[in-house]
């Protein structure tokens, strides 16, 4: 039988009610014919933190850290304590992460019949379309829900997915990236490896629901996105072009949003036509137009703090507590 780790990296600052949550539905999801560890990695808050003893009441292994660190450093340092484990594949969750019961089986099964795939997920959708924010940026995931399926350059945000366990513990990931997701997407992908959008399941996350959260989210994204320029030479060797067309598309195009401000005009009509969701009504539009402002700006100060070399630093975001 096959192994797989599921690892969730759990920040200071997370709630230990959202914990919880999360934890309940990662034990109920269906794992059937695969050797399972749930792992939940830790960055301790105080001596005694009460989210591990909450874990491991849940019957789920800890792998607690004592000092704050990136996102990245948590996953690694994890999976060299699970080494002798020897896992096949890994999935990885954020705290907020909602996968379907059959998420894990079906990334497992496009991996199984597809030897060039370094990671297996799904489309994203949003879990707390509670405000203005949330729904904004949940029509924003029906645009890239889209576009995700077209691109050469499929890049799941937070790696959130079932993964290769070799190719995960041979290329790590980088924890000198302000976006290490990107990063390890950008190397896996020049090394004609590719990402697998699987259509029989889905999995919800929250979103930011303060827009403050979302400009420091987005401002983080962009800096991250600046850094991927290094692997330009690397990319260019990769001699895919649909890949590179997509990739530069990416890194590019994302930074001078401003110019879609004049199709926001429009999207009451597109969203009245298109969308199944009740809460995701034309009020949206006045949205559009402060989420595209925003990113504007996000884009840069982003380029500006890294003109400058100045770093960006990741903050925690209000979570919604299921």
């Amino acid at each position: 039988m096959k192994k797989i780790v599921v690892i969730i990296p759990v920040s200071k600052s997370e709630d230990s009610r959202v914990v919880l949550n999360s934890v309940k539905k990662n034990v109920s999801l269906d794992y059937e014919n695969l050797i399972t560890k749930i792992v939940y990695a830790v960055d301790v808050n105080s001596e005694n933190d009460e989210r591990i003893k909450l874990l491991k009441k849940e019957g789920v292994e800890v792998f607690s850290r004592h000092s704050k660190g990136k996102r990245a450093g948590a996953i690694n340092e994890a999976l060299i304590s699970l080494a002798d484990f020897k896992p096949d594949y890994v999935a990885l969750f954020d705290v907020d992460s909602r996968p379907a019961r059959n998420f894990v089986t079906e990334c497992v099964d496009a991996l199984e019949n597809d030897s060039m795939g370094y990671i297996a997920s799904s489309r994203r959708y949003i879990s707390n379309p509670l405000n203005l924010v949330s729904r904004t940026i949940q029509a924003e995931y029906y645009v890239l829900n889209f576009l995700l399926k077209r691109s050469a350059f499929k890049q799941f945000n937070g790696l959130i997915g079932v993964l290769r366990a070799d190719l995960l513990y041979k290329h790590k990931l980088n924890e000198g990236a302000i976006t290490e997701d990107a990063d390890y997407a950008t190397r896996m992908h020049a090394r004609g490896y590719k990402a697998i959008l699987v259509n029989t399941t889905r999995i919800y996350e929250q979103s930011p629901v303060r827009w403050r959260d979302l400009l420091s989210q987005r401002k983080r994204w962009y800096y991250g996105a600046l850094q991927l320029g290094r692997y330009w030479n690397v990319v260019k060797r990769s001699k895919n072009k649909k890949f590179i067309r997509s990739w530069v598309m990416a890194l590019t195009m994302t930074y001078c949003i401003i110019i879609f401000l004049p199709f926001v005009i429009v999207s009451p009509f597109i969203i009245l036509i298109y969308s199944k969701s009740p809460k995701l009504s034309p009020s949206v539009s006045a949205g559009l137009v402060l989420y595209i402002l925003a990113l504007q700006y996000a884009a840069i100060a982003a380029i500006f703090n890294f003109v400058r070399g100045r770093s960006v630093e990741w903050k925690s975001m209000k979570r919604v507590v299921e």
